[in-house]
């Protein structure tokens, strides 16, 4: 243990451009050469995030590391423009190579952070940076069109907040907006002028709702045969960006460039929303003792095993290490998702009243043994189906009670009788639905929830698809009113043991906002609708079209 640390503040690196980025600098305070974790960030004026970063530095110096904290480009003491997902990778490489040239490194060099800290070490990672050796990647974000600013065409609307707090050099306190007055605004092209801001990467995402040109080049998920490095991932049930850290777990193991960097992932999922593994109980549901872990000292055997040889016996234990909700407990295993992993199809049923809890919608493994009546209600964007979320916690984060939304006519309800049994529900969920819309473009969006014997309906996760994007994020297709399509729902993953005597459910809407913003039915170009138009929803459920969900049953025969 280092007592004596020395610390510098504005250390100035030069990109291959000539701009300069600052870092600031945490070490021991002896002679010696050390290895170096790096983290780069454009949070470092926003609240609290200094005081953060300050005490992980100190822990790792004291421990024997240089640690750099850099500000992204154009963030607060480094030159140059902040151009969210795209300079990264770039200015990643180049503060690795200086890092590994400096008196005090031994160039054995690691990365760690969370959120966007954790995307661009990924982005860095994939033009294979020398002396790079471990990974430490907290709620990555996955490729841009996937989750944020986009999901599957859908607008991650919150996202709006995000660019007015990081536009400019010094970031903004996003509490001084009134945010939810602030998304109802049309049109989305100007939103970024209401938070009294001109963003040039807010039109840029406008102008570019599509997996298209503009975006490829942020890509890093189409690239991980370039990456060589062991990483720790890291996130919870309830982080709103988990869809990351699933991608880059399993294809990290199947697809890194060699079989060191493939055989040495390690998974760490907790019952956590975007920060982890800071609290045990969420919107009153407690998880119990266990829910907390002593994530700092992981993260510190990670890098002494993999930058100073040191064996403590982390890469002796199960890759994968999660925590179901429900019983309580954490597992571990070598596979992910788990060995043994049944996927269940459950159908959706009902005599065409599913409208809210208190109609006749079923969830059943059987399909349709005859032409079930369609269900269908009415989406009007200018009374949308809300997300229902607390102001401490980001949006669909969290096991919140859905009732107040499963009394809306614009929701459709789906459960399984009382289960007479555990059911131990783990992995990838997913929803097939074949629905038709009036509208040329409008969204279908399915959440899956564990209703329990008071009628609580626990949020677990979700998903929302666009309607143009249904075959290709690529290619928008706008729809033919009235004709039947396939819509295939992401609901990205969980770990949940659903108790005797209660419910499996899944809610079906067009809406969850403003998580999502609201898709105006019109099927004109993005981000310039003034006004709105209803659309009417039909779901169908029979023979032809076996409208289900996809669950992963893990331990028990179906």
């Amino acid at each position: 243990m280092y007592h004596d640390l020395k610390i510098e503040f504005g250390i100035k690196q030069t990109m291959r451009d000539g701009v300069r980025l600052s870092s600031d600098i945490y070490r021991p305070e002896t002679e010696g050469r050390f290895p170096v974790v790096l983290t780069r960030s454009p949070y470092m004026t926003a609240e609290g995030f200094q005081k953060r970063f300050a005490e992980l530095a100190r822990f790792f110096a004291a421990n024997g590391y240089v640690f750099v904290i850099q500000d992204c480009r154009g963030k607060n003491d480094s030159e140059g423009t902040f151009h969210p997902f795209f300079d990264d990778p770039r200015d990643g490489f180049d503060t690795l190579r200086w890092c590994g040239q400096q008196e005090w490194s031994n160039a054995r060099l690691g990365t760690m952070g969370a959120s966007y800290q954790a995307w661009n070490q990924w982005a860095t990672a994939t033009l294979n940076p020398p002396n790079l050796q471990a990974m430490i990647c907290i709620v990555a974000l996955p490729d841009p069109v996937i989750n944020v600013p986009f999901q599957n065409g859908a607008l991650v609307l919150w996202m709006a907040e995000w660019m007015a707090m990081v536009e400019g050099k010094r970031n903004t306190d996003p509490s001084i907006y009134d945010s939810m007055k602030l998304y109802n605004h049309l049109p989305l092209k100007t939103m970024d002028e209401q938070f009294g801001r001109k963003s040039k990467f807010w039109q840029n995402w406008i102008s570019h709702p599509s997996a298209d040109e503009y975006w490829k080049p942020s890509f890093y998920q189409n690239k991980f045969g370039n990456i060589d490095v062991p990483v720790l991932h890291i996130s919870g049930w309830y982080d709103d960006d988990l869809i990351g850290t699933h991608i880059n777990y399993t294809s990290m193991r199947k697809e890194a460039k060699s079989e060191k960097a493939r055989e040495n992932q390690k998974l760490i999922i907790g019952p956590w929303p975007h920060h982890v593994n800071l609290t045990r109980e969420l919107d009153g549901i407690d998880f119990g003792e266990s829910a907390l872990i002593d994530l700092r000292r992981i993260q510190l055997d990670w890098f002494d095993f993999w930058l100073k040889d040191m064996e403590n016996g982390i890469m002796k234990q199960p890759k994968v290490d999660i925590f179901t909700m429900g019983e309580n407990s954490w597992r571990k295993a070598e596979s992910w998702p788990l060995d043994g992993t049944k996927y269940v199809n459950y159908f959706i049923h009902s005599e065409g009243d599913a409208n809210t809890s208190l109609g006749d919608g079923k969830l059943l493994t059987t399909t349709p043994s005859h032409e079930e009546p369609n269900d269908s209600y009415t989406y009007d964007p200018s009374d949308p189906c809300p997300n229902i979320f607390v102001t401490d916690l980001a949006p669909a984060e969290g096991p919140l009670d859905q009732r107040a939304i499963e009394r809306r006519d614009d929701v459709l309800v789906y459960s399984t009788p009382a289960l007479q049994s555990n059911l131990d529900v783990t992995g990838p969920v997913s929803v097939k639905l074949f629905a038709s819309s009036s509208a040329r473009d409008t969204d279908f969006w399915a959440q899956l929830t564990d209703v329990l014997p008071n009628g609580y309906s626990m949020h677990l996760t979700e998903g929302i698809i666009r309607g143009r994007y249904r075959n290709s994020l690529e290619k928008p297709e706008l729809l033919e009113s009235g004709k039947v399509y396939e819509f295939d729902i992401n609901l990205w993953i969980t770990s949940n043991m659903f108790q005797r005597d209660h419910r499996v459910r899944l809610d079906i809407s067009s809406s969850s906002f403003p998580k999502y913003d609201r898709n105006p039915n019109t099927g004109n170009e993005f981000g310039k609708d003034t006004s709105l138009k209803s659309a009417e929803q039909k779901i169908y459920h029979s023979k032809e079209y076996p409208s289900h969900i996809s669950l992963p049953i893990v331990g028990k025969d179906t």
